[in-house]
Order: C-alpha cells, then structure tokens, then sequence
C-alpha cells in the first residue's frame, strides 16, 4: 500500500509541473486582425518595394527640408488608404510632433490636430494590420490606444530600431528619403517649440518643390528710438 500510495505522491507532482512552469507574463493575445497578414513568423515581406507615385508620401518639416515615405498597401492597405485619403483633405498641414522621445521608444509621433495626442480625424478607426516589417529606423508606423482596432490618423517615425513594437503596431511605410530632416525633429512631450508639418503630399499629385517657412521679421521700433544692446 505504501509503495501505491508513493506512486501516486509522484503521479501528483509530475502533473503540477507545467502548471507552475505556466507563471510569469502572459503570454501576447492573439488579434483576430493579425490572422492572414503575414501570421506565419517564417513568411516573408519584402523591406523593399518599387517607386510608386500614388504610393508615396511627402512630408515638408518646419525643421528645414523634404522626407519621402514609400507606403506599404501590399501589406497595409486600409492605413495606407486613410493617410492618402486625409493627406489629400490637407488634414495634416500645420499638425505638429507632439510627442519626441529618444531613448527607449526611440520615435517622432504626430498626425493630432489638437497636438495633445488624443484627438484624431474624423474618419472611421483602422483595424490592425499587424505585419513582419520591423520597427527599424525610417519605419512608420500607426499609433494608437490600448485597443489594437483604434488607428485613425496619428503615426510616429523611428528614430531607431525597437522590435519590441514589432506586431504590437502596424508598420505602413519607411523614410527613404529625408532622414536627416526627422532626425532634427524637437524632442519633448510635448516638446517647447514643436516641429510641424508644413505641407503634406502624395507624390502623385505633383507637389511643388519645398519651400522653406516664413520667418517673420522683428517689429519695427517707433521712429525716432533706437535698438539698445545691454551688457552681458
């Protein structure tokens, strides 16, 4: 009997083990969404594709030059449709970068009227598109709230690499041209004097070339006063 009864004593503990190995995080829930969009880890998305005009998006900063996004529809089509569809409403035209982290998260977010970062357009929400592009630097991406269905019209450029965003965030497009004007972006949340969006294009549309912002001059003094210097 004792030896039935040490049997099943060790029965017991082999049947817990996996219970207890099962502690720690969570692991990430699937998103329905995600299913059918490059699911398959080992499939492959091209990092690269062919110029395409109706495909590319043309941001000019305040921060002194042209960036040239090349859009992804192949593999994120309905948030590559809303950026186009808003760009052609001028609805990103003087939005700013309302939140600049380097550091960790490493990005540039903006695409908020109200720079806040909780406003958004007036369109529909996107749903996920989750995809195998990665977070590199140049990646953009979509963002949005703790609901993975909530993508509207704000996104953020990567300064640098955090694959930890990688199937969390739908990439649509990369900086391949223009870089050196994101890196220049003003950092802060929100930042003091933030970059803003002069004018944003579809390359399709034939856009002028960049002109840089108006500085406006210094207010005239009143005749007969002149500008005084005082010692530092």
């Amino acid at each position: 009997m004792r030896f039935v009864a040490a049997l099943a004593a060790a029965a017991a503990m082999l049947i817990a083990v996996p219970a207890a190995a099962q502690k720690g995080p969570a692991a990430k829930p699937e998103i329905e969404t995600f299913k059918g969009v490059a699911a398959d880890p080992k499939a492959t998305v091209a990092t690269t594709v062919a110029a395409d005009p109706e495909n590319t998006w043309i941001l000019d900063l305040s921060t002194g030059g042209r960036v040239t996004i090349r859009l992804r529809p192949d593999v994120a089509p309905k948030m590559v449709t809303q950026v186009k569809t808003l760009t052609r409403r001028k609805f990103y035209d003087n939005v700013v970068f309302h939140r600049v982290i380097d550091g960790e998260e490493n990005m540039a977010q903006g695409g908020d009227p109200t720079g806040t970062g909780t406003g958004e357009s007036d369109l529909p929400d996107v749903p996920a598109e989750f995809n195998n592009l990665p977070h590199v630097r140049g990646a953009i991406s979509a963002a949005r709230t703790k609901d993975p269905n909530s993508a509207n019209s704000q996104f953020f450029i990567m300064f640098g690499p955090r694959l930890g965003f990688d199937h969390d965030y739908t990439v649509f497009g990369r900086v391949v041209e223009g870089m050196q004007w994101v890196d220049k972006i003003e950092r802060g949340e929100p930042p003091a004097n933030p970059t803003r969006i002069l004018h944003a294009y579809i390359a399709a549309d034939n856009p002028p070339p960049y002109q840089a912002p108006v500085v406006a001059a210094p207010a005239a003094l009143p005749e007969g006063e002149t500008k005084v210097t005082l010692p530092q």
